[in-house]
């Protein structure tokens, strides 16, 4: 099971990437449309849950369970492709990603890697009931927030 979530979600990934570089392809790098592709599915399934979670709908551990398997297969994506120099905020436009992620890749990786641990610890939880996700959720939110913080500019 959680090998065609995985599958669906790499599958998701690239249909949006490429989408997403047809729709830009003058303006926006190919690695970027595939980020920010990536970002837009991550959004989805962390709403999924965060809808379960604040009672904005009904908790299904089904869906909880495959949405929090989502992020996991997400954060195991090589990110090396994703973040070629160049392509930050004040390079080109059409992205929010701020220089300063090329000038601390230690502390990306580090993030990236701390959202990894976070989301495997909701995936072991995330169908175990309501309250399993509500403890769970946490740590992922955080995450993607200190990476935010750090490396992303304000709309």
């Amino acid at each position: 099971m959680k090998t065609r979530s995985t599958f669906a979600a790499i599958a998701a990934i690239a249909g949006i990437a490429i989408t997403t570089t047809a729709t830009f392809a003058q303006d926006v790098p190919a690695a970027v449309g595939a980020r920010q592709g990536q970002f837009k599915i991550m959004a989805l399934n962390v709403g999924v849950l965060g809808n379960m979670a604040r009672g904005n709908t009904e908790y299904d551990a089904g869906q909880a369970s495959a949405a929090a398997a989502n992020l996991v297969a997400l954060s195991m994506l090589d990110q090396s492709f994703h973040w070629p120099e160049g392509t930050d905020n004040m390079s080109i436009d059409g992205t929010r990603a701020l220089p300063a992620i090329w000038e601390n890749l230690p502390d990306v990786v580090m993030k990236w890697e701390a959202f990894g641990a976070a989301a495997t610890g909701l995936a072991a939880e995330a169908g175990n009931g309501l309250d399993a996700l509500r403890a769970a959720i946490g740590p992922v939110g955080g995450t993607c927030g200190a990476c935010h913080d750090a490396y992303r500019a304000p709309q």
